[in-house]
């Protein structure tokens, strides 16, 4: 089987370049196109695993911590670890001096430093899943406009041959351009819905962690927070503060 796969090899590439040959002028952007779109799909799966971004032994200490005890073990484990959810953690346990208040504010301005790194290359296959279409019909519509203005050079039967001909090898850019658009936004989709998850668990996480750290104490008054520390944003775009 693998003998055979690797006869009918170099007749699958000829049979690739031959089509990107044919294509026209637009067919070399969209293979650009389809090698960024492939670079970052990788990338991001590689980014977004669970274990590169919710470890489960910071996990699992978060959830061991009893109320009220003492977060030395997990603040070593922070420590040692680059994850967002490590960072996370490491800025709460950092302010922990500080009124709950104004450590939910540090937490929150940290967590939108990791949504964006999470993001990071989302914007790219959101850009290829629009272009990439566009540069395909762009392609057609100027090999149609190539062909049609040879329309009547030939005679005959070979005339017909060579506008069924031209026509097919138009229609190859949108062929490829839809063939690239497509499964870039299926991974879009799908890498936007994981960030989307991981940082809700991202969040309960922590809010589990601020309040087993700040079990006990007594509560800052409420006119003697400040305002902005009352309405700001979650860490995934919830309605409700961490506070």
């Amino acid at each position: 089987m693998i003998s055979l796969l690797l006869a009918d090899a170099p007749n699958a590439f000829s049979g690739a370049l031959n089509f990107i040959l044919r294509g026209g002028l637009f067919m070399w952007p969209l293979l650009a196109c389809s090698i960024v779109a492939l670079t970052v799909i990788i990338l991001r799966t590689m980014a977004l695993r669970r274990r590169n971004v919710l470890p489960l032994v910071i996990e699992s200490e978060i959830e061991r911590l009893a109320p009220g005890g003492s977060p030395d073990r997990l603040n070593r484990i922070v420590q040692e670890d680059s994850s967002p959810l490590a960072r996370l953690a490491g800025v709460a346990l950092q302010h922990l001096r500080a009124p709950r208040s104004e450590n939910v504010e540090a937490i929150e301005t940290r967590a939108r430093h990791e949504m964006v790194s999470l993001e990071r290359g989302l914007i790219v296959l959101e850009i290829i899943t629009g272009i990439a279409p566009l540069l395909g019909l762009i392609g057609a519509v100027s090999g149609l406009i190539h062909v049609f203005s040879n329309l009547g050079l030939g005679a005959g039967t070979a005339d017909t041959k060579a506008i069924a001909l031209g026509i097919s090898e138009a229609l190859n850019a949108t062929v490829f351009g839809l063939s690239i658009a497509v499964p870039t936004l299926i991974a879009f989709s799908y890498f936007s819905k994981k960030v989307e998850v991981m940082s809700i668990e991202m969040e309960t996480l922590v809010v589990e962690l601020i309040g087993k750290c700040y079990y006990g104490r007594v509560a800052e008054p409420l006119s003697a927070r400040p305002s902005h520390a009352l309405a700001t944003p979650g860490i995934a775009h919830a309605p409700r503060p961490l506070a």
